[in-house]
């Protein structure tokens, strides 16, 4: 028998995780001047983007050391937003928003720009870590 999942949130149509997740959704859009900064920081200079042939500004990843147009940067939070280390046991929905609000709107030192490989692969290393944490 499948377990029957609270909707308590949007007219009972999601659950608590699905809220967290809108709301952290939310947050991560917003536009944070520094986390732009770090990316121009990587800027060496213009070029061609090899995808559509037009200039464009090249910046270069760090950790591949490969040049991407500027499109292809992501900005990285040196310290992840969500600890890895530890579990989340007070605050709203297990958070405590305010920290997780400092940590996601860091300093440009807070951030290293990084391509979106680059950083698809720290990001999916750091979730395989905090299930093994859980």
């Amino acid at each position: 028998m499948k377990k029957q999942i609270e909707k308590p949130y949007n007219g009972g149509q999601w659950s608590e995780a699905r809220f967290r997740s809108f709301a952290m959704s939310a947050l991560r859009r917003a536009q944070w001047g520094p986390k732009y900064e770090s990316i121009a920081q990587a800027y060496i200079g213009d070029g061609i983007n090899p995808k559509t042939g037009k200039p464009c500004k090249l910046h270069k990843c760090p950790t591949c050391e490969q040049v991407y147009p500027k499109g292809g940067m992501h900005a990285d939070h040196i310290n992840p937003v969500i600890p890895i280390d530890r579990q989340w046991s007070n605050g709203f929905l297990g958070y405590d928003w305010n920290e997780v609000m400092r940590n996601l709107w860091c300093e440009k030192e807070g951030f290293v720009a990084t391509c979106k490989s680059c950083h698809a692969q720290k990001t999916r290393q750091e979730n395989t870590e905090r299930r093994n944490n859980k």
